[in-house]
């Protein structure tokens, strides 16, 4: 087991991405709370974590991240820790060999319809949907209008269905199209994955921007900690104890929720995923940073990192991504929430447990059981803050 410092620690964070680290950075800045974090990666910034690669190239170790949002307070938040450049994300899929954009509009249109028959298409969206600049794919296949009906049941047979399969790990007869009620179409030719008022990268990296949120005297951050090695529920089930020994100080726990009480009432279900680095000498891999590919073999989409942000290397770094079920215990990193009604009625059962701990505060993608942007996270992790009992 490794060793951890704990001595004259005022609070216990558990886990280096952005909600621990937030939170971190206010109880040692607005507290002067000496504050020890604790993260199983050998690096600080969790998924959001980037680096410079063997060609010189900026890539993001877990995925692509954009920072998006339509709250100003947030940026302004951001922007003490790092400068900002303007950046819109655009991606793409790939249908029987042809790229065409994502979220799909107009030129989807063109790209699979002969001219005649995409122009009237496109008069009968019009006529259906007026000026609206987005319309959900379930709302396309539940149209009245045949050819609109049509049109959405290509993409659903052709992207949606094979894709969410892949994703979800699920047989695409499985899929229901209601799990498709959030996502848009767009019913014009703009493009752009998200519209957001502000949408950005960092100038530098990503790891920059935590170096300096996580530059503090009060801060201490321990890497290639297991931390429930460490932690755990006393017996009674009211409170924590490190080493074995009970502690009152706040401790802030932004990891899966259910192995935290050993998965006692049963597993949340996460999905993981899996990167295969590859280099080429080339420009220029796909028209998009992000592509997915729904009716490949196996994998679910590629993010071409010279262009996420934009830059003028020679030759090209992606990743080829592949979605898997997390099981803890394996060299995997839990993603994606798995949200069904029985998942959520289980993460209820930890959650009132977990209310059950005065000095436990719990945030983030895992502990709250939910997907969130990186500016939901900031918003949560900032309400956070508000209720710890310094």
């Amino acid at each position: 087991m490794t060793e951890t410092k704990t001595q004259g620690m005022d609070a216990l964070v558990v886990g280096c991405g952005l909600s621990g680290a937030v939170i971190a950075r206010y109880l040692a800045d607005e507290c002067d709370k000496k504050v020890v974090i604790w993260d199983r990666k050998n690096h600080i910034g969790g998924n959001m974590f980037d680096y410079i690669d063997e060609h010189g190239i900026l890539v993001h170790k877990y995925g692509p991240h954009t920072f998006h949002t339509n709250n100003s307070n947030l940026f302004d938040y951001m922007c003490r820790f790092a400068e900002w450049q303007e950046y819109k994300l655009t991606c793409g899929a790939v249908i029987n060999g042809i790229e065409t954009p994502t979220p799909f509009n107009f030129k989807t249109i063109d790209d699979f319809y002969p001219p005649e028959k995409a122009a009237e298409l496109k008069q009968h969206i019009k006529k259906e949907y007026g000026d609206r600049e987005f319309v959900t794919v379930l709302e396309v296949l539940e149209s009245g209008d045949s050819l609109i009906r049509e049109y959405a049941r290509f993409l659903f047979d052709h992207d949606y269905s094979l894709y969410t399969a892949k994703q979800w790990g699920v047989s695409a007869k499985e899929i229901d199209p209601s799990v498709l009620r959030r996502v848009p179409l767009r019913m014009s030719y703009n493009e752009g994955y998200f519209d957001d008022k502000i949408q950005v990268m960092p100038k530098k990296s990503y790891a920059v921007f935590f170096k300096k949120l996580l530059d503090h005297p009060n801060i201490t951050v321990e890497l290639n900690i297991e931390a429930l090695a460490h932690l755990k529920i006393i017996e009674d089930g009211t409170g924590l104890s490190i080493d074995g020994k009970k502690v009152q100080i706040p401790v802030i726990y932004t990891g899966a929720l259910d192995e935290l009480f050993g998965c006692k009432y049963g597993r949340l279900p996460y999905r993981s995923l899996r990167f295969e680095w590859k280099y080429e000498e080339k420009d220029s891999k796909q028209g998009y940073p992000v592509v997915a590919y729904p009716e490949a073999k196996g994998y679910t989409r590629i993010t071409e990192y010279k262009k996420l942000p934009v830059q003028k290397n020679l030759g090209t770094s992606y990743a080829v991504e592949f979605s898997l079920p997390y099981a803890s215990g394996k060299v995997q990193e839990p993603y994606y929430p798995v949200l069904t009604e029985e998942s959520q009625r289980l993460y209820s059962r930890y959650k009132d447990d977990a209310n059950k701990i005065k000095n436990l505060y719990y945030c983030g993608r895992l502990a709250d059981f939910k997907y969130y942007n990186m500016d939901q996270a900031l918003e949560r992790a900032l309400e956070v803050i508000e209720n710890i009992e310094a």
